[in-house]
Order: structure tokens, then C-alpha cells, then sequence
């Protein structure tokens, strides 16, 4: 064999050399452009700098949705729609609040998640079906060739797992009725929502009736004025100052008609209905029921740790932590299941096959985790030190809240008595101080002190009165018992877990 040239394998390895450095600097030139290409089209998708907001695409945009139909009262209160009462306003917000369809939604889902876990106890039964072909040549003097089909089932069956399954059933369950206690408690939120502005339009249309009354008796003092003034008894003043108090009444009087217009859309929204609808209800009343509510604070107070829904979520929320803790120690320990298949493989045609059969017992033990399973442990253990800590500190909140609005309750049950007290004497000052005036004895400054008197006087009976019936809606939501049915009494609120995650 002739030998290489001098010098060839030299010029052979420049020649791999410099085409190995074009190639090289072929693909960093590539990717350099692709670089660029890639900045490019991220700056295309994005604001230009800073400064400019991003105008999007057509196809950024999402579709139109055709809206809701709005809601309606229903045909059965078309008939009283004029003087809906407070059951059918709440009827009507509990139907169209979308936050109470949120939570029973939460409910349904965690219902499920109750049948879902409850599975476990059940076998597990698969089937599977494949189809392979293969291929095999042998020293490229002969090829094997096969098709085979086989349909399976498999069955697996747990049979001991030192309490995981029972753990996952039981937090799974505890979730259930803490969603369940957070619907209750969501219904007891918009009805107290409903309840507040119900009140608040009650109260604007009653003081549009003390302004309008007002407006009566600074029209009354003006024409008092008037006469004396025609009697040579009263000066131009007398009369100017009573016109001036018309106009002071009057204004008075168109502010708050537009209050009740505003009071009354932002009723009807919180019954989901549209501002424009065509409704009204009836007027704050006269007669309040002050002296009934005589329950000793302490006696409510443990009402409220029975019966307050989002306590009892709470309480459902630790004790679902604790199912957690029984679960996740249950993942060291090992499971015993029972398994089991058949399957039957066909090959190339129906009349050649095969049966198989697998029958056993299974035992897994996850010896070592790398650690993970301690952590897990001790994560979940916290957790229940967490819950609890967050039931502690909702349960303290419950006892305030109780509290505070027990004793608002009783203030504004004294305050309405005072309030009717003062209306009472400014109503007869007002009345003397007008005859006084007329007979020539008091002055038109006198009399206009009176008519404020009075009308400061009406205005807060009015406040009074509201402010007994919000006092009382929110003592019956501070203690659990606004527009629900009473629940069974509950077990002794958990305590601070142990160190084993109360096991």
C-alpha cells in the first residue's frame, strides 16, 4: 500500500480544523439571529417600554358573552310588590346573592370529595387492551414476525393500611361540614347585608315624613307671621326669617327624597334585583318590642358557640387537620393489598392464544423517604396547631362580638326611650311657643328655636328607632340564630392537640 504524501495528515487535519470552525460559527451566527428573532417577537407581544400601555390583539380580546336575563320578582309577590315585606326581601336576596350560590357550590364540591375518599374502601378493577407488533431478523438469514392483542383486567384491593384510608374518609368528611357551616354562615351574612339596608330605607322614607311635617309647620309659622305682620304687630323681618325657614325645610325635605331613591336602588341590587324595578315596602315601625329581648348576655354568649356557623366551620376545620395528621402518619407505615389479574393474549390470529393468570398478595413499606416523611409529619401537626389557634382567636371574636352587640342593644333601647321623651316635649314646645308667638308674647326667633328643636327631636326618634332594629338584627347574627334553623348542639370544642396529633 502506497504510503500518505509528506505532509497529509497535516493538511487533512487543517482541512476538519476549519471546517469544524465555519460550522461552528454557522449555528452562533443561527442562533444569534434566533436570539433576535425570539426578542423581537417578545417585544412585538409586549408594551413598547415603560411608559405605554399594550393595546391588544383582536384575538386577545375574549368573546362577547350574551348577558344574563336580570332577575325578577317573582309572580307569586308581583301582587304585593308595592309593600314587599322584610321575609320577602330576604327570600328574594338569598335566591339571587351570587355568594350563597358560591358556597353551596363549595358544598356540592366537597360532598363529592366526601364520596370520592369513601372510594378507597372499595376494589379497584382496570381494563386495559393492546396491540403490538414486532419484528425480529436473525443474522439477516430469517425475520420473525407477530402480532398479538391482549385484553386484561386487573383487580386491586387494599387490605390494611393503618388508618390512611380511615384519615382521608374523615378529613374529607370534616371538610364537608366545615363548607356546609361556611354556606350557614355566608346566608346569615346577606340576610344581616339585606336586614342593614332594609332598615336604612325604612329610616329615609320615615324622615322624609318628619321633614315633611316640618315643612307643615314652617309653612304654619310663616302664615303666623304673616297675619301679625298685617296686624302691625310683626316687622318685615318676622316674615322674611319664616320664608327663609320654609326654604331651609323644604331643601331638607328634597334631600333626603333623593336618599330614598338611592337607599331604595341599593335595596333592590342587594336582593339582585335592577335598580329601575317597581317596588316598595311598607314603613319603619311605631311599636317596638323593647322590653322582650331580656336573655342574660352570659346565656347568649353560650348560644353563640353552639349556634354561630362560622364557629362550627372553624371547629370542623381542626378537626380535619387532625384527620390529616392520622393520615399522613399512616404513609410510613406499610400496606397490604390484594391484587390480581387475567388476561388472555391472542397471536396473529383469534385461534392461537395464550391465558394468564396473577393472583397475590402485596406488601409496600416506604423504609426510607429521604426524610420527607418526618417533615410531612411534622407539617401537619402544625397545621392543627394552626387551626386550633385560628378557632381560639374566632371564639374570643364570637364572645365580643355577643358582647358588644348585646349591650348596643340595650343602649339603643334606652335611647328610643329618651328620643320619644324629647319628641314629646319638643312637640308641646313647639306648640305652646307657637300660640305664644301668635298672641304676641314670644318672638319669631323663639318660635324658629322651637320648630329646630322639634325637628332635631323627630329626626333622632327616627335614628333611635332604626338603631334598635340594626342592634337586634346584629345580635341575632353575633349569636348565630338570623333566619336559620337551629342545629343540634355540638360536642365540647376541641382542645390543643398533642404532641401525636391527638391520635
Amino acid at each position: 500500500m502506497p504510503s500518505a504524501a509528506p505532509g497529509g495528515h497535516q493538511r487533512l487535519l487543517l482541512t476538519w480544523l476549519l471546517a469544524g470552525t465555519v460550522a461552528a460559527l454557522l449555528i452562533l451566527a443561527l442562533l444569534g439571529g434566533c436570539t433576535v428573532l425570539e426578542r423581537r417577537a417578545v417585544a412585538s407581544r409586549t408594551p413598547a417600554d415603560p411608559a405605554t400601555p399594550w393595546h391588544p390583539a383582536a384575538g386577545a380580546l375574549p368573546p362577547a358573552e350574551t348577558p344574563a336575563a336580570p332577575a325578577t320578582i317573582p309572580p307569586e309577590l308581583l301582587a304585593r310588590a308595592k309593600e314587599l315585606t322584610l321575609e320577602d326581601i330576604v327570600d328574594l336576596a338569598l335566591r339571587n346573592n351570587p355568594e350563597t350560590r358560591e358556597t353551596w357550590a363549595a358544598a356540592l364540591a366537597a360532598a363529592a370529595g366526601l364520596g370520592s375518599q369513601q372510594g378507597a374502601y372499595f376494589p379497584q378493577i382496570d381494563a386495559a387492551a393492546n396491540y403490538s407488533r414486532s419484528e425480529n431478523s436473525f443474522s439477516e438469514q430469517f425475520t420473525v414476525k407477530q402480532k398479538t392483542y391482549t385484553p386484561s383486567l386487573t383487580l386491586n384491593y387494599i387490605l390494611f393500611d393503618f388508618g390512611k384510608r380511615s384519615g382521608d374518609v374523615e378529613e374529607a368528611r370534616q371538610a364537608l361540614y366545615q363548607a356546609n357551616w361556611s354556606h350557614n354562615a355566608m346566608i346569615q351574612t346577606v340576610i344581616l347585608q339585606v336586614e342593614t339596608t332594609y332598615y336604612q330605607y325604612l329610616q329615609a322614607k320615615a324622615l322624609r315624613d318628619a321633614d315633611a311635617e316640618a315643612v307643615k309647620e314652617a309653612e304654619a309659622n310663616l302664615e303666623a307671621a304673616k297675619v301679625r305682620r298685617q296686624a302691625g304687630l310683626a316687622t318685615v323681618a318676622d316674615e322674611l326669617q319664616a320664608r327663609s325657614n320654609l326654604a331651609q325645610q323644604q331643601l331638607a325635605l328634597q334631600t333626603v327624597e333623593g336618599q330614598i331613591q338611592t337607599t331604595r336602588g341599593s335595596l333592590a341590587t342587594a336582593m339582585g334585583l335592577s335598580p329601575t324595578i317597581d317596588y316598595d315596602v311598607g314603613l319603619l315601625p311605631s311599636n317596638l318590642p323593647t322590653g322582650e329581648v331580656s336573655a342574660v348576655v352570659d346565656d347568649l354568649i353560650r348560644k353563640a358557640q353552639i349556634y354561630r356557623p362560622d364557629l362550627a366551620a372553624s371547629r370542623a376545620a381542626v378537626l380535619a387537620a387532625r384527620a390529616h395528621v392520622k393520615s399522613v402518619k399512616a404513609e410510613g407505615f406499610p400496606q397490604v393489598s390484594v391484587q390480581g389479574s387475567v388476561s388472555r393474549r391472542y397471536y396473529d390470529n383469534p385461534n392461537k392464544y395464550s391465558d394468564n393468570y396473577l393472583a397475590g398478595i402485596f406488601l409496600s413499606w416506604p423504609l426510607f423517604t429521604g426524610f420527607a416523611h418526618p417533615y410531612d409529619v411534622l407539617q401537619a401537626e402544625a397545621q392543627v396547631a394552626l387551626a386550633q389557634q385560628q378557632y381560639e382567636m374566632l371564639r374570643s371574636s364570637v364572645e365580643l362580638d355577643v358582647w358588644t352587640s348585646y349591650y348596643d342593644l340595650k343602649t339603643a333601647a334606652e335611647r328610643l326611650t329618651t328620643a320619644r321623651e324629647f319628641l314629646d316635649y319638643a312637640s308641646e314646645s313647639h306648640t305652646v311657643t307657637l300660640e305664644s308667638y301668635q298672641s304676641g308674647v314670644n318672638s319669631i326667633l323663639d318660635l324658629l328655636a322651637a320648630q329646630t328643636t322639634l325637628e332635631e327631636a323627630r329626626s333622632q326618634e327616627v335614628q333611635a328607632r332604626t338603631d334598635w332594629f340594626l342592634a337586634l338584627a346584629q345580635l341575632a347574627h353575633a349569636t348565630g340564630r338570623l333566619g336559620s334553623a337551629e342545629p343540634q348542639p355540638t360536642t365540647t370544642p376541641p382542645a390543643v392537640p398533642a404532641k401525636d396529633g391527638g391520635r
